[in-house]
This record gives C-alpha cells, sequence and structure tokens, in this order.
C-alpha cells in the first residue's frame, strides 16, 4: 500500500506548461539598479578641469593660484600663511597682474564645506571665475 498513488494525490504531477519569469524579472531589475547607483557614483568621483591652454610658448596668458586650507582652519596661499585678509589682499593682486586666473583650492578631509565654499566665494568677489578643487585619488 505504500508504493500505491491513486487515491492520495501525491503521485505523478503534471507537466509544466510554462515558465515563471517573474522572479527572473526581479533580478534584472535589482542588477538594473545596482548598476545604475554604481554609475552615478563613479561620475561623481571624476572631476573634469579644463587645462589653461596658451596661443603661443612665449606668452601667458593663465596664472595658477593656489590655496590650501588646513584641519585646523588655517589658510596658505600658494603654501605661504595668510588670514583671511592677506588671502583677499593676495587675489586682488594676483588678478591685478592682468592675467587670467585659476584658483586651486586645497582643504582637508574635516574642513566643512561651508568654509571651502567661502574661500571660492572671496575669489569671486575679486573677479577670479575659474576654480578647481584639488582631490586625492585612490581608496
Amino acid at each position: 500500500m505504500a508504493g500505491t498513488t491513486s487515491g492520495s494525490g501525491r503521485g505523478r504531477r503534471g507537466a509544466i506548461v510554462g515558465i515563471n519569469v517573474t522572479p527572473m524579472v526581479d533580478v534584472v531589475l535589482v542588477l538594473l539598479v545596482i548598476m545604475m547607483v554604481s554609475a552615478t557614483y563613479i561620475v561623481a568621483q571624476s572631476l573634469k578641469v579644463e587645462l589653461p591652454k596658451t596661443a603661443s610658448s612665449d606668452e601667458s596668458t593663465t596664472s595658477i593660484a593656489a590655496v590650501t586650507i588646513t584641519r585646523e582652519g588655517k589658510l596658505f596661499f600658494n603654501q605661504e600663511p595668510v588670514d583671511e585678509k592677506g588671502l583677499v589682499a593676495r587675489l586682488r593682486a594676483v588678478k591685478a597682474q592682468g592675467a587670467e586666473v585659476n584658483l586651486i583650492v586645497s582643504a582637508d578631509r574635516a574642513v566643512p564645506h561651508g568654509q571651502v565654499v567661502h574661500v571660492i566665494d572671496l575669489a569671486k568677489v575679486e573677479g577670479i571665475s575659474k576654480f578647481a578643487i584639488n582631490v586625492e585619488t585612490g581608496g
């Protein structure tokens, strides 16, 4: 009696008529979302910088100024310590030389975003409109 299946309904099952694709679609959508999120992260890490171009090799059309903000909030202009008023004076002097100025801002990771924006705003007031933010690549 143990081998009979006539009355119990546990015997042979019917043939598979169709394939349920819902789980496959769910997996594909999850992979698509993961790809979209990771692609956005990769694009967010890259910074596009236009390098200065000159018409000839003996004419200097751009000037590069570097501002560094340390973890403690101290300001350095071209690696020389300055206060905020000194920074404004140096930016004004560089802009007064007549060359187009590209400002590179390097800030410690612990520096608040507002302080970096404030330095950029000081430069904008002095007429400097091209900026780059220095980042460290890698992990």
